[in-house]
């Protein structure tokens, strides 16, 4: 099988429906001096952008870039998420932009050698050198930190990247290090009361209302509760499961986070030294529930919103909340639930970035007479067969990304006969490529600390990113190179991602259709999971299934590993239609290569998604905080 016919270019670009493709960015030229003073040529640049922009001089600070130079901006002067690219863009920004002004300066970090200006290859895989160096922020609005890339053509030295966060606003900084609290009041207080009186008070909310509700405990919710509650915000997650973790808890019985540890760190409180390089999922259940009882999350758990109403005017919701409860009515009377209304500022639905299940429906399933058919969401784990069997159980999963590989190994390892349906291509990249190449080294034992990784990571302009992960993927396709081809002949589709960018392409800009190997893919390419690809299953038969070719697969167990939908579908299902109408679609970039909806206003006033893998969440529960403290103080 050539190359043509081993890579669908149809699904490998599939995106999510309105992104913006953005294209990968050329790289600048090279550096060629062989020996030059990167601190003192990031010094004149800084100098001469904090000057300009001391003197509103905005077309001279846009002329310090390179022409196709990029300025990422994270809430620092926008709050939003933007990106800028070219010199014309940059100057129109700062024209328009009322943050900006003689308190908008740069500061080069000088305190680590990772964070100091130096000479390196912008990217592991490339070869193009330039200067990089951390910078210190500062607005009128708040103090936050970045990066400057600088790239030089004949002798002359432009900015090719400055990215801006902000991490503090003016007078509500982090209740971190000397500003902890201090727990206890010294001293005769008669009636006082203990941490845990005072802690139970508050989670109650009987004579306040919080100015944030979350909905969903994932690592979306605690991590966004950890970062309001550090900047003093009053704020309760509700939750329909009976405890914290419990939606990594019910998951398939085998599931394994297939991203290391270093990548994982949540805020304020990383793992221990001691942790697993990559998790259980019961154990990381566990370690959610440590950290929201660590950092004084409020919580109501096994509660659900009934109803929600928006008021203009007021600037708030009004919603009802129930709560199940056994006790006890005035009228002595048992009652199983409680209802609660509460007047938040803003609801953050963090129920994880995709929307409900997508289960289709499918002729037979109601005519089906085997032991198990449902989505993978809702899989409980393969059941130990009789060993005196005479008959092999067989299973059929429908799906080929990461659930589907690890469900299909389940059933294997519990003695099934598996059978996985491939109905398009996958991206396909090894764990061993995923953490040495791909992450590494900023996420990896020894590299930098997790917030400097961040900045570096999340610095990237997505069209840079995306070439990047372009040379990046090129190396793990390599080192892979054996396994892809031992999939391919076992009849197993595999793809390069969306313009050759690998799995983050395919994460970024789908939200699926990759599948990180940690052994299935052997099992594949041995013979011990078949592989019926490029069909759809048209019926669901008593025994089985039925593909769109005449196929018919005999099944005792169908499993529907197909995905979700749009995150806005939740949104839906949880607020209503009105709602769901007024905000825009998530995930996928925009025009400028930021991400869709998420993180930043959703086109509803008081209305935020929050959402991704632990590493986004980490990063971005910040950016998302800082903009509802602003919208909270009247400062946007």
């Amino acid at each position: 099988m050539g190359e043509a016919a081993a890579y669908q270019t149809a699904s490998s670009q599939r995106l999510e429906p309105g992104s913006v493709n953005i294209p990968p960015c050329p790289w600048p030229a090279t550096l060629t001096a062989e020996s030059i003073d990167a601190t003192a040529i990031a010094s004149n640049i800084v100098n001469h952008f904090n000057q300009v922009l001391a003197e509103n001089n905005h077309q001279a600070a846009a002329d310090l870039f390179v022409p196709d130079g990029f300025w990422r901006d994270h809430a620092a002067l926008s709050w939003d998420l933007r990106t800028l690219k070219g010199r014309e863009n940059i100057r129109s920004f700062l024209d328009t932009n009322r943050h900006t002004g003689v308190t908008t300066k740069l500061e080069i970090d000088l305190s680590s050698d990772f964070r100091k200006p130096q000479v390196a290859k912008f990217a592991p895989a490339s070869d193009i050198k330039g200067i990089g160096f951390f910078v210190k922020t500062t607005t009128k609005n708040g103090t936050g930190r970045g990066v400057v890339r600088l790239a030089e053509k004949d002798g002359a030295w432009g900015i090719w990247n400055l990215f801006t966060t902000l991490e503090a606003i003016h007078g509500t900084e982090e209740a971190l290090g000397p500003k902890r609290p201090r727990g206890v009041n010294h001293g005769g207080q008669p009636g006082r009361k203990n941490w845990l009186d005072r802690r139970k008070d508050v989670t109650k909310f009987v004579d306040s209302d919080p100015d944030v509700l979350i909905i969903g405990t994932g690592q979306s919710g605690l991590t966004a509760h950890a970062r309001l509650q550090i900047l003093g915000i009053p704020t309760l997650i509700i939750d329909r499961n009976a405890s914290v973790g419990d939606n990594w808890r019910k998951r398939y019985h085998q599931l394994v986070l297939h991203d290391p540890v270093w990548y994982d760190h949540m805020p304020y409180l990383p793992f221990p030294a001691t942790w697993p390089i990559f998790t259980p999922k019961d154990k990381l259940a566990e370690w959610f529930e440590s950290y929201a009882k660590a950092l004084e999350l409020d919580i109501w758990m096994q509660s659900e919103l009934r109803s929600s109403s928006w008021d203009d005017d007021k600037k708030q919701w009004t919603v009802t909340i129930a709560r199940r409860q056994l006790g006890l009515a005035p009228d002595g009377s048992e009652i199983s639930e409680t209802i609660r209304t509460l007047h938040p500022k803003h609801i953050i639905q963090a129920t994880g970035h995709s929307g409900k299940k997508y289960f289709p429906s499918i002729p037979g399933m109601d005519t089906f007479q085997g032991d198990l058919l449902c989505h993978s969401a809702d899989f409980p784990g393969a059941k130990d067969l009789d060993p005196n069997s005479k008959t092999q159980k067989k299973a059929v999963v429908v799906g080929a990304c990461n659930s589907s590989h690890d469900i299909c190994q389940d059933y294997y390892e519990r003695g099934y006969a598996v059978t996985m349906v491939q109905r398009s291509s996958t991206c396909v990249v090894s764990s061993t490529a995923a953490t040495q190449i791909l992450l590494a080294p900023l996420y990896s034992e020894g590299g930098p600390p997790v917030e400097d990784a961040d900045i570096w990571l999340w610095g990237w302009p997505s069209a840079i990113l995306k070439s990047i992960q372009f040379d990046l993927a090129a190396l793990a396709r390599d080192l892979d190179k054996d396994l892809l081809s031992g999939l391919e002949k076992a009849g197993f589709l595999c793809d390069k991602g969306i313009d050759d960018g690998g799995l983050f392409s395919k994460y970024l800009q789908r939200g699926g259709g990759y599948y990180i190997d940690v052994g299935t893919s052997q099992l594949i390419i041995d013979g011990k999971i078949l592989v019926k690809q490029g069909q759809e299953v048209t019926t669901v038969l008593p025994k089985g299934i039925k593909l769109a070719d005449g196929t018919e697969i005999e099944a005792d167990e169908v499993i529907f590993a197909t995905g979700y939908d749009n995150m806005r579908t939740e949104a839906r299902t949880i607020l209503g239609d009105e709602l769901a109408d007024r905000v825009g679609d998530i995930w996928g970039w925009d025009e400028e290569g930021e991400m869709r909806g998420i993180w930043r206003g959703s086109g509803h006033p008081g209305f935020w998604f929050h959402g991704g893998n632990l590493a986004m969440t980490r990063y971005y529960s910040r950016v998302l905080a800082l903009q509802i403290k602003a919208r909270l103080d009247g400062l946007e």
